[in-house]
């Protein structure tokens, strides 16, 4: 124990639950209290503390917190200096990025974003917003929307720029997606200071990689079986592996022990195939991290 305390900021609200659940898969336990924005985890080396996405970057950047989860979205948003750790590809529905979308009622007569010349647009996304707009080269009203920001148009805006991972919101609201301002995925960041320190960085970078290693095996499986010397070609075809599939010696000569890792998808296909191949023993096992 090195008597030192990461400062790790959790995101609040819809990441909250996923974070939490991948961290846990990590081999962290953090549990939260009624009422408390500080969360317990299972590391008297690391302190959390729960605080909104939106403000996480800025928070790191300033060096209140040494680390923590935020969007790639949030951390253009605020312009925050911050040093990103690596991508980690999940949110609240899927495992997909979050798209920051324009959007305009089903019967608006805007079709381009040339047409929002003038009109007024609301967001929660300001900075990005706006930089969009800038790009094209538009002047429009941007105003902050404090939330329900589909119910808005065409009483209180002409336009929108909302986040959407599944686009059932918008439609559900009659909304029209009109362009695309930005894919944002999870980011794992640092401040640049904490980082430039040892013990932190290591600290950091360990718990990167264990949370790297648990989205890597999501949708994998391992599969062990024996195979007669005779049939292995055949059956070292067959199998999609992560890396070259591990061949081991048996007692009998005539024989070898095969270990690869697959998507799950194809199993109820390849198994079926290996069977009729020659593979016996087949055994799936479930993969909780992959490090490369």
């Amino acid at each position: 124990m090195s008597g030192r305390v990461l400062k790790l900021g959790i995101p609040a609200g819809s990441l909250q639950e996923s974070t939490a659940a991948l961290f846990s898969r990590a081999g962290y336990n953090i549990k939260f209290a009624s009422r408390s924005y500080f969360p317990t985890v299972d590391d008297p080396e690391i302190e959390c503390m729960l605080i909104r996405a939106q403000e996480m970057a800025r928070y790191v950047e300033n060096g209140i917190l040494d680390a923590g989860i935020t969007g790639y979205d949030w951390i253009l948003e605020t312009n925050a200096d911050v040093h990103q750790v690596c991508e980690l590809v999940f949110s609240k529905v899927s495992r997909r990025p979050v798209r920051w979308v324009l959007c305009v009622p089903e019967d608006s007569p805007i079709k381009t974003v040339k047409d929002l010349e003038g009109k007024r647009i609301a967001t929660e996304a300001v900075g990005l917003t706006t930089r969009f707009l800038e790009r094209h080269h538009v002047k429009a009203h941007v105003e902050f929307s404090w939330g329900a920001t589909e119910v808005k148009p065409p009483k209180l805006a002409d336009a929108i720029v909302e986040v959407t991972e599944t686009g059932s919101s918008l439609r559900a609201n009659n909304l029209r997606i009109m362009d695309e301002v930005l894919q944002s995925t999870t980011r794992f960041i640092a401040n640049r200071t904490s980082y430039a320190d040892s013990w932190i960085k290591a600290k950091v970078d360990n718990i990167a990689l264990m949370l790297h290693s648990c989205l890597e095996a999501e949708g994998k499986v391992g599969l062990m079986m024996n195979v007669h010397r005779r049939n292995l070609d055949a059956v070292l075809k067959m199998l999609p592996a992560l890396q070259t599939p591990t061949v081991s010696h048996l007692s009998d000569p005539d024989w070898v022990a095969l270990n690869t890792i697959v998507d799950e998808s194809l199993v109820r296909t390849i198994i079926p195939q290996l069977k009729q191949s020659g593979a016996k023993g087949i055994v799936e096992y479930p993969i909780s991290k992959i490090i490369d």
